[in-house]
């Protein structure tokens, strides 16, 4: 994916070397990777993660990295997450226009070095990226592109960074359209395995405006190269509920499930980027099954 020369949005707020005492911790599962990969995309608030996970109380002690203690790498991703962000900014200002939704309001990314506070809680970089709908800010880690790269072969392809961050931008087009809050509703009224379903039906559907983003990037842009759908799609299916259950304990139980399986999350973000189409919505499709 092509960003040269783009430019970066003012809508960031960098606490990258800034950490205080975090009160709610998340570990206990195993690697960071693991774990980020696991909750990585679990939409809404942070506290959605934090009931599904061992909290532990942790200090840390207060420091400021200056900007010249990051490396190039961490420079250049910080760059690049600040092109994507403007892009999307200008990609759902022209689809809300477009469907008279009125004007798009533009989240914050917060870009984060080891644990941070949130309008949703306190969570480490464990958690993985995660949108608070509490102070419409999603919230990023550098660390967890730097081990998805490593872990997941998806060097060198800035797609797969933007799939991420257009992922918990898409929870926030469902926060704006008042899907994100109705879901959350629907999630505490009824029981477990209906609650996970929902849940479901909420990552599939952020990651369709994923790829409803892409769309309308490519089409005003010419950005996308060669292979770049592809490995948002081999992401895709890394961050499946199924492929990291049977990963981590050799068997899926889908009735866990919170995100969809690897099948659902590629055919999901592929339908967006090729019909680009905001009429349509997981939560259309009456069947669980057919999703």
């Amino acid at each position: 994916m092509r960003l040269d020369g783009r430019r970066e949005s003012s809508n960031v707020e960098d606490r990258r070397g800034m950490s205080g005492g975090a009160k709610a911790g998340i570990g206990g599962i195993g690697g960071i990777i693991l774990i980020a990969l696991f909750t990585f995309l679990q939409g809404g608030d942070v506290t959605d993660v934090v009931q599904n996970v061992v909290q532990q109380t942790m200090q840390a002690p207060t420091e400021t990295v200056g900007e010249e203690n990051f490396t190039e790498e961490e420079q250049e991703l910080a760059s690049d997450c600040k092109k994507i962000l403007a892009s999307t900014e200008e990609v759902w200002t022209k689809v809300f226009e477009e469907n008279g939704w009125g004007e798009y309001q533009y989240p914050t990314l917060v870009l984060f070095s080891n644990q941070v506070n949130s309008a949703c809680g306190s969570a480490t970089a464990a958690v993985g990226p995660f949108y608070c709908s509490g102070d419409q800010k999603l919230y990023v880690d550098l660390s967890f592109f730097t081990q998805m790269k490593r872990q997941l072969g998806v060097e060198g392809n800035t797609f797969a960074y933007a799939y991420v961050i257009a992922h918990e931008i898409g929870h926030h087009i469902e926060y704006l359209t008042g899907t994100l809050g109705k879901a959350h509703q629907a999630m505490n009224q009824t029981d477990k395995v209906s609650a996970n379903q929902i849940s479901v039906r909420l990552e599939l559907l952020a990651d369709y405006y994923a790829g409803v983003w892409a769309h309308y990037e490519d089409a005003m842009n010419h950005s996308m190269e060669y292979g770049d759908l592809e490995k948002g799609l081999e992401l895709a299916k890394a961050i499946g509920d199924d492929w990291l259950q049977k990963k981590a304990q050799g068997r899926a139980t889908p009735e866990s499930f919170t995100h969809g399986t690897s099948d659902q999350r590629k055919r999901w973000l592929k339908r967006g980027f090729e019909t680009g189409d905001m009429r349509t919505s997981t939560f259309a499709v009456q069947n669980y099954n057919d999703l």
